[in-house]
């Protein structure tokens, strides 16, 4: 009885009675055959847009290896036909062609390797109408699928492509919630913003020099009331950063007050007079002190 192969790798079962004296070389090449199937590595030279990835019975040959690594100088997209269509077969692909691979079997779904991409593919072997799936498409964590385009996740890994599209309050903003990634609407975003915009203060009544400091950085409102004749108010750069800014609010109409913009209680500024009337004083932050201030009557 001669020699028969196994379905997918061509490996050779000898026939009962067969190969005396000679069945220790077959089986050395058989386990060579299930070694390169196992764990092979290949080095697969591709040269102008066509190529032949063969599997031949009985015999070591380069589409029995497990990981291909594609090389050589094609002209274009090389398209690599797995022969037979009627083997099934796993492949490691690691592309370093220089162009796009695209695999095939048969006239189902073939898939394509850009140059410089991985990928783990499965050829189904269902003869001439045998389909190659990437199994990577459709990855999911934990019941759910992984839908994300290379671009996005070339740009939740740090790219620097930026575009134009305009941000609606529906738009989903990543965050990090104390270590979960959570998505978050522009809207959600925008409240937090506009909440936190600016740091109002409880009015305060100034009697003597008082020191106006803002706990966090944020710019800040302070309305305040001079009690008597003429009062110093001071401005603390504790906390702000640069394009921050400080609203001082005289909310009475009688008795005057100075405004010293200072940094940690040494006077940068000799400030701004406020008189009689209601007034604001603006402080506008630069980083280090107060580059514009201006006084506003009403």
């Amino acid at each position: 009885m001669a020699s028969t192969y196994t379905a997918n790798s061509g490996i050779e079962k000898i026939g009962a009675g067969e190969q005396a004296g000679a069945w220790g070389t077959t089986t050395n090449n058989n386990l060579d055959i299930l070694d390169r199937a196992i764990n092979g590595v290949g080095a697969i030279t591709l040269s102008g847009t066509t190529h032949t990835l063969t599997t031949s019975d009985g015999t070591l040959s380069e589409g029995g290896n497990k990981v291909l690594v594609l090389g050589g100088s094609p002209s274009g997209t090389n398209t690599i036909t797995i022969s037979p269509n009627d083997q099934d077969k796993m492949y490691f692909v690691h592309n370093n062609s220089g162009q796009t691979a695209t695999f095939t079997q048969g006239s189902g779904a073939n898939v394509s390797v850009p140059t410089g991409s991985k990928a783990l593919i499965f050829a189904d072997g269902a003869g001439s109408g045998a389909a190659v799936t990437d199994l990577l498409d459709g990855l999911a964590f934990g019941g759910t699928k992984v839908t994300s385009t290379a671009t996005e996740l070339n740009l939740m890994d740090g790219g620097t492509s930026a575009g134009t599209t305009a941000v609606a309050a529906g738009d989903g903003i990543v965050t990090n919630d104390g270590g979960t990634m959570r998505q978050t609407t522009a809207a959600t975003f925008s409240t937090y913003f506009n909440q936190n915009l600016v740091e109002a203060k409880n009015a305060l009544s100034v009697s003597g020099t008082v020191t106006v400091t803002p706990s966090g950085a944020t710019s800040v409102y302070q309305p305040l009331t001079v009690s008597s004749g003429s009062q110093t108010v001071r401005v603390a750069v504790t906390n702000l950063v640069a394009g921050q800014y400080v609203i001082i609010d005289k909310t009475t109409t009688t008795n005057s007050m100075t405004i010293d913009w200072t940094n940690d209680g040494a006077v940068t500024s000799s400030g701004i007079s406020l008189g009689s009337s209601a007034e604001l004083g603006i402080g506008i932050f630069n980083g280090s002190g107060f580059s514009f201030t201006e006084t506003v009557k009403f």
